[in-house]
C-alpha cells in the first residue's frame, strides 16, 4: 500500500508551525504561568508575551515555515532533522492574522520563521506579511518581525520601517561559542553587524526612534559562562541600547547531545532553568535596580549561584553597606536592599515624607521578602 499525504490546509499549517515556534521563544521555559504557550479553542498561535515596554498582551505567534537551512545543532528544526516541514504564504498568514484581531482575540502579530532559501528570501516573506498588513489591509497595530541572520541591509531596513519591534537572536556571547553550535552561520556578520545596524536605524532622534530592539540568548548550549553571557548583555544595553534582552535554557533532548557544557551534562532539568531564571535576575538589576556589570557576583566556575539570587549573593559580598537607614537613604541605595522592589521604595520614600519609618512593619504588611529586607535596614 502507498500512504497519501494531503497537503495540509491553513488551520493543520498552523498547528504544525505555531508548535514549532516554542523553539524560538523568549522565556520559552518560563518559570511562572504567564510565560507559558497557552493552548485554548483558538491553538497553540495564542501566545501571552511580556512586551518590550514591559506590559503584557495576547500575541498571534507562529512561524511563517519550519523550513530551514541552517544548521543550529540546539535546535531541533535544523536542516538535517527529519520533521513534518510546513510554510504559509504571507496573504493566508495576514488574513487568519485579521481573522483574529477583529475578534479581539489577539493584540498584535509575533512572526518568525526558519531560513527557507536565503535569509533575503526568507525576509521578503516575512515583510511580505507586513506589508500586506500595514498597506493593503491599513493595520496600524503592534508587529513584532524577527530579522533572520545573514539578511542584508536592504531587508533589514524594510522591516525595521514596517514593525513595531523587531529582533535578531545573538544566541551566543561570541564568535568561539557560535562555532560550537553553527558551521554556516558568521558571528560578526550575519549576527553583530545586523544587530548594530538595527541600534542605528532605531536610535533616539531617528526615522524609526519608537522600534524597539530585542534579542535573545540561548543558555547553555555552547558550554558558555554565565560571566560571559552578563558581559555581553551589559554591552548590548549600554552600547547599542537594546530594549530588552531574552534568555532561553537549551533543554536536553532537543537538539544535538554532543554540544552541551560540562555544567549542562552534571545539572537536572530544574538546573538549567534556575540559570536562564538567574539570568532574568540580573537582567532587572541592569534595567531597573542601576546595577552594573562590576556589582554581579559569580562562583568561581564562572557562573551564577543557584542557591542564591544575584541581589543578595552582592549583599552579602558588601557588608560594609548595610544597614540602610530607611529614613535617609536614597532610592539607589534601598533598592540594594535584598527583600526591597521598586514599588516597595516607593512606598518607603513617599511614607517617610509624612512620618518616620519606625519599623518595617510601617513599610506594609510583613511577608517573606519584607522580613528578608529588614535583616538589612536600620530606622
Amino acid at each position: 500500500m502507498v500512504g497519501i499525504v494531503s497537503q495540509p490546509n491553513t488551520q493543520e499549517k498552523l498547528e504544525i508551525l505555531s508548535a514549532d515556534a516554542q523553539y524560538d521563544l523568549a522565556c520559552a521555559c518560563g518559570t511562572s504561568k504567564d510565560t507559558h504557550r497557552k493552548r485554548g479553542g483558538e491553538g497553540k498561535w495564542i501566545y501571552p508575551v511580556t512586551l518590550p515596554s514591559g506590559g503584557k498582551s495576547l500575541l498571534f505567534k507562529t512561524l511563517l515555515s519550519n523550513v530551514c537551512t541552517n544548521d543550529c545543532k540546539y535546535c531541533p528544526l535544523r536542516e538535517q532533522m527529519d520533521v513534518r516541514r510546513a510554510s504559509l504564504r504571507p496573504e493566508e498568514t495576514a488574513k487568519v492574522f485579521l481573522d483574529y484581531y477583529g475578534q479581539r482575540k489577539v493584540f498584535g502579530l509575533f512572526l518568525s520563521s526558519g531560513v527557507a532559501g536565503t535569509p533575503d528570501a526568507t525576509m521578503d516573506r516575512l515583510n511580505g506579511v507586513a506589508r500586506l498588513l500595514r498597506r493593503k489591509h491599513r493595520f496600524r497595530g503592534y508587529i513584532h518581525l524577527k530579522v533572520i541572520p545573514g539578511a542584508s541591509d536592504a531587508a533589514i531596513e524594510e522591516a525595521v520601517s514596517l514593525a513595531s519591534a523587531v529582533s535578531l537572536n545573538i544566541e551566543t556571547p561570541g564568535a568561539e561559542c557560535l562555532e560550537k553550535l553553527s558551521l554556516k552561520k558568521d558571528y560578526i556578520r550575519d549576527i553583530i553587524d545586523p544587530i548594530k545596524l538595527i541600534s542605528r536605524l532605531t536610535a533616539r532622534g531617528s526615522r524609526y526612534e519608537n522600534v524597539k530592539q530585542t534579542t535573545q540568548f540561548v543558555v547553555g548550549a555552547a558550554g558558555e559562562r554565565d560571566a560571559k553571557i552578563v558581559k555581553y548583555m551589559s554591552g548590548l544595553y549600554e552600547r547599542l541600547k537594546m530594549q530588552r534582552v531574552y534568555f532561553s535554557a537549551y533543554q536536553t533532548g532537543l537538539g544535538d547531545e554532543s554540544i552541551a557544557g560540562e555544567r549542562a551534562e552534571q545539572a537536572g532539568p530544574q538546573d538549567i532553568l534556575m540559570r536562564e531564571h538567574r539570568l532574568y535576575q540580573v537582567d532587572f538589576l541592569f534595567r531597573k535596580y542601576g546595577f552594573a556589570e562590576s556589582d554581579i557576583i559569580f562562583e568561581r566556575d564562572g557562573n551564577l549561584s543557584l542557591t542564591t539570587d544575584p541581589k543578595e549573593s552582592w549583599a552579602q559580598s558588601h557588608p560594609e553597606f548595610f544597614p540602610v537607614n530607611a529614613n535617609q537613604a536614597s532610592r539607589l541605595s534601598l533598592l540594594r536592599v535584598p527583600g526591597l522592589g521598586p514599588v516597595t521604595v516607593r512606598r518607603i520614600l513617599a511614607r517617610r515624607k509624612q512620618a518616620r519609618i519606625k519599623s518595617i512593619e510601617d513599610v506594609g504588611k510583613t511577608g517573606v521578602r519584607l522580613a528578608k529586607a529588614s535583616e538589612y535596614l536600620s530606622f
